[in-house]
């Protein structure tokens, strides 16, 4: 007698354009994610986040910001829409098409919510790793901390863990400096 097994529906790109427009999704290793509306306090630091990285980028001619809702495709299975992420002003003709990104942006900025914990400190954070993303935050808002992250041999290393009455210093984008007490 045979035994029936599971078989687990791999999600692709083209599956994720026939969903539904109201909501924001992500396909991560073929695995479709759904992600509730942030609360208004995520919104206020993703905001407050944005206008400095934006005001900083465009100042000094760096490149580009984006937000949520912003679709990148990392693969025809991976496909994320972080709520902050950096690109290069050399890498946007090569990964920044007139509907999303294609390719791994420079920086990539995560507001972690009580129902993503795992999915962006474990899953994303392997996700980009695998495909080049240099630096990644992971912002926990109930504990007014920005965790600062660059992409090592192996992974993900930190950098330092910045908190409400600290000074962030990125990395990557040289001379950003950001006063937490203005974001949190």
């Amino acid at each position: 007698m045979k035994t029936a097994t599971a078989t687990a529906i791999k999600f692709t790109y083209k599956d994720y354009l026939l969903l539904p427009e109201d909501k924001r999704y992500e396909i991560i290793d073929g695995e479709l994610f759904m992600a509730p509306a942030p609360s208004t306090y995520h919104q206020d630091i993703s905001r407050d986040i944005e206008f400095i990285l934006w005001n900083f980028v465009k100042e000094n001619d760096l490149g580009k910001i984006y937000y949520a809702p912003c679709d990148v495709i990392l693969s025809k299975s991976d496909i994320v829409q972080p709520d902050i992420l950096f690109i290069s002003k050399e890498r946007i003709p090569k990964i920044v098409t007139e509907k999303n990104v294609r390719g791994a942006p420079d920086l990539i900025i995560e507001i972690i919510s009580p129902s993503r914990i795992s999915r962006d400190k474990v899953l994303k954070k392997k996700l980009y790793a695998k495909y080049g993303v240099k630096e990644y935050w992971i912002i926990d808002y109930r504990k007014e901390e920005i965790e600062v992250m660059v992409l090592g041999e192996s992974g993900f290393k930190t950098v330092k863990k910045y908190r409400k009455d600290e000074t962030l210093e990125s990395p990557l984008i040289k001379g950003l400096r950001i006063d937490l007490r203005e974001v949190f």
